[in-house]
């Protein structure tokens, strides 16, 4: 059983960042978040690490070195988009999803990198 964890939160990472990326580009909800946060201009590069980190995850279960690089990617992704969070002010509510996908993919990063490399 505590090597099936890791493997759902590495699948519901993949699909949650794989349906973010996509309302990245389709959203107007989300396109209003990236201008009331004041970066409209990486909306585009932001949706595209989403779904490349999002595919990346799901290929890393033929390729591991896949987990290992997207799982750091939207690690650091999370960490800039938490941060964000709390520069303008969305109070700790709102900044809860970005930190949860925070630790989310550290914890598949650390077990990736403790077990296949």
């Amino acid at each position: 059983m505590k090597t099936l964890i890791p493997e759902i939160l590495e699948f519901f990472s993949a699909i949650s960042f794989v349906i973010y990326g996509i309302l990245s580009f389709t959203s107007n909800i989300m396109k209003s978040e990236f201008k009331r946060w004041g970066i409209s201009k990486f909306r585009f590069i932001v949706g595209c690490a989403q779904l490349t980190g999002g595919f990346g995850l799901l290929i890393g279960y033929y390729f591991p070195i896949m987990t290992l690089i997207s799982s750091f990617g939207l690690a650091l992704l999370m960490a800039l988009g938490f941060g964000l969070r709390l520069i303008v002010k969305d109070g700790l509510i709102k900044s809860l999803p970005a930190l949860f996908y925070l630790i989310v993919n550290v914890f598949i990063f650390l077990n990736n990198l403790n077990n296949n490399f």
